[in-house]
C-alpha cells in the first residue's frame, strides 16, 4: 500500500512538471497578436466606461478599477508586440503597421505618453477628483489616438 501512494505521488509529480513545462512554453505569434488585439478591446471598454461614468456625474472613485486597468496596459502595450507578430509574418492577422518595429524608439516614446497619461488619470481618479479625470481622459484619447494615427493602419 505504502508503495502505491509513493508511486501515486511519484506520477502526479510528473504530471504536474509536463503541466508545468506547457505553461511555460512560449505562446505563438498568433497568439500574441489575440491576446493584444483582445486587450485593446478591454481597454476601450474600460475606456468608454470612464468617459460615460464620468459625464453621467459618478464620483470619480467610482471608476478606480477601469483607470487602474487602463493604466496597467499602458505599461504593458510595448511588451505585446515582438517581433514576428506584424503583418509582415502574420497577414491580415493585425493592424499593426510595420513602424512599430522599424521606429521601436517613436513607438516606445508614444506608448511612454500613453502610460503616463493613464497615470495621470488613475491619480486623479484616487484623489476622486472628477474635473481632473475629466481632463486627464482627454489626454489619454489624445494620447492613445496619436500612436494609433502613426502604428495602426
Amino acid at each position: 500500500m505504502k508503495r502505491a501512494i509513493v508511486l501515486g505521488v511519484v506520477a502526479l509529480m510528473g504530471v504536474a512538471g509536463v503541466a508545468g513545462a506547457r505553461s511555460q512554453a512560449s505562446p505563438s505569434p498568433a497568439e500574441i497578436v489575440a491576446a493584444r488585439q483582445a486587450s485593446f478591446n478591454l481597454s476601450a471598454v474600460a475606456f468608454g466606461s470612464i468617459k460615460a461614468q464620468l459625464d453621467a456625474g459618478a464620483p470619480a472613485q467610482g471608476v478606480g478599477f477601469a483607470a487602474s486597468g487602463l493604466n496597467r496596459w499602458a505599461t504593458a502595450l510595448p511588451t505585446m508586440f515582438p517581433a514576428g507578430t506584424g503583418s509582415d509574418s502574420l497577414p491580415g492577422a493585425t493592424k499593426a503597421r510595420a513602424e512599430i518595429w522599424s521606429d521601436r524608439a517613436g513607438f516606445e516614446a508614444r506608448a511612454a505618453a500613453y502610460a503616463a497619461a493613464t497615470a495621470d488619470l488613475q491619480a486623479k481618479v484616487a484623489a476622486n477628483d472628477t474635473a481632473g479625470a475629466l481632463a486627464a481622459w482627454t489626454t489619454v484619447r489624445g494620447t492613445c489616438g496619436s500612436c494609433h494615427d502613426a502604428y495602426r493602419e
